[in-house]
């Protein structure tokens, strides 16, 4: 199965209407470019913010600022993708290209041009368009890895971290209830010593399963390292965090794992910490709370919940 041709989108910048119907023609045959015009720099602008410009094919003097000011005011983007720009000119100086260059143009055509010479610089944009998708489709992807957890596909404590930081600051500013829910599988080394590492890993993907399931969109879990997990959740009240996570608790321990011809069932022992005003500022301090939540939990037997709430 072939991918789509993929599009780009040519923003033709001339206050000349012969010249931008004379671009039209030349383009018209290409299915693959979608054309969009501007008859001065601040209509190019506007066009450019408004839509995903590939290509801007531009005229050097325009009614309001230059083509030149136009290439500095979309260079100084650096919030949109790449844009390739072509700068239209009468001026054959080569202090006038350089001009041009430094301005931050790609290439240049000179008027009156040729319409093969039009067609070969825009095929040299796309060439340096599509190596920045491919680019920046590495780079997202290499961002993801960065952020999941290997083994169970979660979250990692990167991203956590970073989720929990900008949740903290709603929390902070609108008041909703906040709470970070340390998870640790119980006996877990019994596990990996009686049955084998790859046992291990089926009940840490196992339990990264149980807590994807039962996590609501506007919530976050995610694993930690070893067999620790932390889930952060919002929007839940005091007197229901518990029960809440108890369903995580219940669920997870009713699962049987087939290892070596036994049924085995294993628990988890969970500590949360949390509030249900705007006074949460530290996420680290939070963490530690949970922490010493899931201490007490484990201290009075596992497989049990123990809060508390900061504020």
């Amino acid at each position: 199965m072939t991918s789509a041709t993929p599009k780009y989108e040519i923003l033709v910048v001339d206050d000349s209407p012969v010249h931008r119907k004379l671009i039209e023609h030349i383009l018209s045959d290409h299915h693959d470019y979608t054309l969009s015009f501007a008859c001065s720099g601040s209509e190019a602008l506007q066009v450019y913010h408004e839509k995903a410009i590939s290509i801007v094919i531009t005229d050097w003097v325009m009614p309001d600022f230059s083509g030149l000011e136009l290439c500095e005011h979309i260079r100084a983007d650096k919030s949109s993708a790449y844009t390739y720009l072509i700068l239209m000119t009468s001026n054959t100086e080569k202090d006038g290209v350089v001009k041009g260059l430094e301005a931050g143009a790609d290439d240049y055509l000179v008027k009156p041009f040729d319409s093969g010479e039009m067609l070969a610089r825009i095929g040299v944009g796309r060439r340096i368009i599509d190596l920045h998708r491919q680019l920046e489709r590495k780079s997202a992807q290499l961002e993801e890895v960065a952020r999941t957890d290997s083994l169970t596909g979660l979250p990692n404590r990167r991203a956590l971290e970073e989720w929990a930081s900008k949740q903290l600051k709603g929390a902070s500013r609108y008041g909703f209830p906040l709470w970070a829910v340390l998870c640790d599988l119980d006996s877990f080394k019994e596990i990996n010593d009686t049955f084998g590492h790859e046992a291990g890993d089926t009940v840490l993907r196992t339990f990264a399963g149980t807590l994807r399931k039962l996590t609501r969109i506007s919530d976050m879990c995610g694993r930690l390292g070893g067999n620790e997990f932390l889930i952060v959740i919002s929007h839940v009240s005091g007197d229901n965090i518990e029960l809440t996570i108890n369903r995580f608790r219940e669920l997870f321990c009713s699962l049987v794992f087939p290892f070596a011809g036994q049924s085995v069932s294993i628990s988890a022992t969970f500590g949360v910490a949390g509030s249900e005003s705007d006074e949460l500022k530290d996420f680290d301090a939070l963490i530690r709370k949970a922490d010493e939540m899931l201490y007490e939990a484990k201290r009075a037997g596992r497989n049990c919940v123990r809060v508390a709430k900061l504020v």
